[in-house]
């Protein structure tokens, strides 16, 4: 459920901004003179504040982008604004239609790689030759290119419609679908500001000689990329990696903000060197995964962070000991029923006599782990969060003393 939150909130922001760019052009009264200038500078403002997020924070793909969308709309300004006519403004306008939404596609699927090292030198290649076959067209003039760009395959409307070139309609369509499951996939803000980008984009293009609504919607489009970088930037500070649940950061904010009456409880896997050292790590992460997920479903209004290595925390505000317990309980005999399946390197990953179980493979191997817990509460002895863990971690190895897979306090 917390992941399917998460990836539900993805796209919010990239709508928001969409929302806002139609209102702006096509539903508000025109600014005021004092504010005409930024509706002209706005997509300059804009890329320079994402490159400055960009480059600050080593984001390399939002680099690439903002440089495709600046690189869209001084076309617009150079060639385009007077329409596309002419057979130099025609070049300019497929070329743009059909490389912008397919390369910030490329962009969602492609890892991050940075900007000064060989893969950023292999991105601006890419890019530059991009540049330089339009500029071949534009020089050389092969008419029969242009026009098969332009030939219509499909006539019925909407797709004979407007001035978009059906080819570029596919490129669309085909990036703004790409970076979409890029973004579900990967549950990155940034894929997901592609998305929108595509989408801001052809908006902008529909129309190329409309100034207003051509830079506003670049600039929207620059808007999202830099708001994603903020917003992942974010979640690798105070989410885990691995587990996808909040990090030690986002516990320490937690901790800061409780008010007098809380729990707070420790959660440790057992015997995990053990089971790393027997399994290996690949399968010791599949657990630290698996228990994680168990933990962020506890009830009660408990919140669950890694705490680091193979240790969990879940803090239960407005909560004391005796009311935690059940909710704690019940993620312990969750986690103790879960098995994993063994793979072994003979035989497939899967196998039609798999099935599941509890959300495991039931197989003829298999494994599951156990967790111990401690629990404290805040009292006149334990005034401080700090020490209402410490005394959850003392109250956690009087459970393990005592066998494990057990609750303490």
């Amino acid at each position: 459920m917390h992941g399917l939150l998460r990836a539900l909130g993805l796209p919010v922001v990239p709508v928001v901004i969409l929302v806002a760019g139609f209102a702006l052009v096509f539903y508000s009264p025109a600014l005021p003179r004092s504010l005409a200038g930024f509706s002209i500078y706005s997509p300059h403002i804009m890329f320079v504040l994402g490159i400055a997020l960009a480059v600050g924070y080593g984001r390399g793909r939002a680099v690439f982008a903002l440089l495709i969308l600046a690189t869209a709309y001084a076309s617009r300004q150079w060639w385009l604004h007077e329409g596309i006519d002419g057979f130099h403004a025609r070049a300019v306008y497929a070329a743009l239609t059909i490389f912008v939404p397919l390369d910030l596609a490329l962009l969602s699927v492609v890892p991050e790689r940075g900007v000064l090292n060989r893969h950023g030198a292999l991105r601006f290649g890419v890019f530059l030759a991009q540049i330089a076959f339009t500029a071949w067209v534009f020089v050389a003039g092969p008419t029969d290119l242009v026009d098969f760009v332009y030939q219509k395959v499909l006539d019925p409307s909407p797709f004979s419609a407007g001035r978009l070139p059906q080819i570029a309609m596919l490129a669309i369509a085909l990036g703004f679908l790409v970076a979409v499951i890029a973004a579900f996939v990967s549950r990155s803000h940034l894929n997901a500001s592609f998305a929108g980008a595509i989408a801001a984009f052809a908006v902008a293009a529909h129309v190329p000689n409309a100034y207003v609504s051509f830079a506003s919607f670049i600039a929207a489009a620059e808007l999202m990329v830099a708001i994603a970088v903020l917003q992942d930037t974010f979640r690798m500070a105070f989410r885990d990696e691995l587990t996808g649940i909040p990090s030690r950061r986002a516990l320490n904010e937690q901790l800061a903000a409780l008010g007098n009456h809380y729990a707070i409880a420790m959660l440790d896997v057992d015997h995990f060197k053990q089971f790393n050292d027997t399994y290996g790590h690949d399968l010791g992460d599949q657990v630290l995964k698996m228990v994680a997920a168990h933990i962020a479903r506890v009830g009660g209004g408990g919140r669950a962070f890694r705490y680091g290595g193979e240790e969990f925390t879940v803090v239960f505000p407005g909560k004391d000991a005796d009311d935690a317990i059940p909710y704690l309980e019940a993620v312990r005999v969750s986690i103790e029923s879960y098995r994993m399946a063994l793979r072994g390197a003979d035989r497939p990953a899967r196998t039609r006599r798999a099935k599941r179980q509890r959300g495991g493979w039931r197989r003829r191997r298999g494994v599951s782990v156990t967790v111990s817990i401690g629990v404290a509460e805040r009292n006149g002895r334990l005034d401080r969060p700090q020490e209402v863990i410490e005394a959850a971690d003392r109250a956690l190895y009087r459970a393990k003393e005592k066998g494990r897979n057990r609750l303490s306090r």
